[in-house]
């Protein structure tokens, strides 16, 4: 999981890969110096000259950004230029107005279309535990689907290299074994298992006796690979579908078919490139994401018109892949089974209904809530760790991943377009501190080489 991967110069990321977004504006957006000190160079480019060195905690008002670089205002009325990890943005006290949003992101993903959002309705885990099922949105959003050829192709043409990038902490999927007990040869396991937990406890499985009884069992009813791959599968689309009941697809033919070319050239260098990846923008004002089992990743408007360019698009679905790809939401839904397990005191009537009976009668229960369920911290945090290594290995540079969490940052304290984050993911100066760190073992890692 600590393996390291190299973050290049800016400036090769911006020629390279067609980071490069002319003329970002911001509206006098304040900022500090987080690094020990920052060099001011006279344009986007590490061989420009350098025209001072600004100490930490400097503070510094950021008037645009060049790809992955702010351009500052100095104290001559000149412009100078940082990389954007020396930097560390101000948040705001209050909700950043609309106006201010436009200035901060205007020109990116949704062409400056952030100022039209009316609202921010936001999606609440009451409207996806109750809601309906939206099944001709679901048909309609796999529609969009692109093969990994045609994500190749698109990214020759936007000269997108892949490079070899490896990391210990990514799950692999294991063979299947032929030797594997047999279903009902696990449920008999289970049985006994249970009998003699729940006679330990005194034959009532609440509190800490029954944890230890659906470990245990949980345990003993280990599937194989191809049953979870049958369980992630089915979960995928029926969760999906609740989420589409609540919003659906917007009607910006470009916009998806842009999110899936991007989203499958990443999902291509994934240990897990064969899922069915389908990727959709829902018509919602809340900057959110969505990464259901089985390879269903959906991204709310409010968040893609908050983005610049394909890069910033590739790393929030880069986060939205991990969690697929490390089954993080799924291995949820796996401890809320394994708990009702534990509620039934005749264990040899646990039934096994198959893949698509456990999605629906999981589903019914709970509805789609448990995507807007806070995961631990360390899966968070791989995440963001795995974006970086994703973006690498498609000829992106990984700081754009910081780039997002940063503009996220200027939004302010808590606004209502990031209530939903703010409530399921670490807080954003927290992330920040971790990539810093881990850009700095990256660094010190070379070092060491050398």
């Amino acid at each position: 999981m600590n393996v390291s991967f190299r973050f290049r110069t800016p400036l090769a990321a911006a020629v390279g890969f067609g980071l490069l977004v002319a003329g970002t504006a911001f509206a006098q957006q304040p900022a500090r110096v987080h690094k020990p000190k920052a060099d001011v160079h006279a344009a986007a480019d590490l061989s420009s000259p350098k025209l001072e060195s600004l100490a930490r905690g400097t503070r510094v008002q950021v008037t645009g950004q060049q790809g992955l670089w702010y351009r500052l205002q100095r104290g001559d009325g000149s412009d100078g230029f940082v990389r954007i990890n020396d930097l560390r943005m101000q948040q705001p006290a209050a909700e950043a107005s609309a106006s201010q949003r436009s200035a901060l992101f205007g020109g990116g993903a949704g062409r400056g279309r952030v100022a039209e959002t009316a609202t921010v309705r936001g999606i609440n885990a009451g409207q996806l535990r109750a809601g309906g099922s939206d099944t001709a949105a679901l048909r309609r959003i796999e529609g969009f689907r692109v093969d990994a050829s045609s994500a190749d192709a698109h990214a020759r043409q936007q000269g997108w290299q892949p490079r070899a990038v490896p990391w210990s902490g990514e799950a692999q999927p294991t063979a299947i074994d032929p030797r594997e007990a047999t279903r009902a040869e696990r449920r008999e396991r289970v049985a006994t298992a249970r009998g003699v937990l729940s006679a330990i406890g005194g034959g009532l499985l609440g509190g800490r006796a029954g944890s230890t009884v659906a470990r245990v069992a949980d345990r003993s009813a280990g599937k194989s690979e191809a049953e979870l791959m049958e369980e992630e599968l089915a979960l995928g689309p029926a969760l999906s579908a609740r989420i589409l009941a609540v919003a659906p697809p917007w009607d910006n033919p470009a916009a998806q078919r842009r999110l899936n070319l991007v989203g499958r050239w990443l999902a291509s260098r994934t240990s897990r490139p064969d899922l069915p990846w389908t990727f959709a923008v829902i018509d919602d004002g809340e900057a959110n994401a969505f990464a259901a089992p089985g390879g269903y990743v959906l991204v709310t408007r409010g968040l893609y018109e908050l983005l610049a360019d394909d890069s910033e698009l590739a790393a929030v679905l880069a986060h939205e892949l991990s969690h697929v790809v490390q089954r993080d939401h799924y291995e949820v839904i796996r401890k809320q089974q394994v708990t009702e397990l534990g509620k039934d005191l005749a264990m040899a009537q646990v039934r096994t209904p198959g893949a698509l009976g456990f999605a629906r009668s999981y589903v019914e229960r709970h509805g789609a809530a448990v995507l807007l369920s806070s995961l631990d911290r360390d899966a968070e945090y791989r995440s963001d760790h795995a974006a970086g290594i994703y973006l690498a290995r498609t000829g992106f540079d990984p700081l754009a991943f910081y780039s997002v969490l940063q503009k996220l940052t200027a939004l302010g304290s808590r606004p209502a377009q990031l209530a939903q984050l703010y409530a399921t993911h670490p807080p954003l100066e927290e992330r920040l501190d971790r990539l810093d760190r881990q850009i700095g073992a990256d660094a010190g890692g070379r070092g060491r080489r050398r």
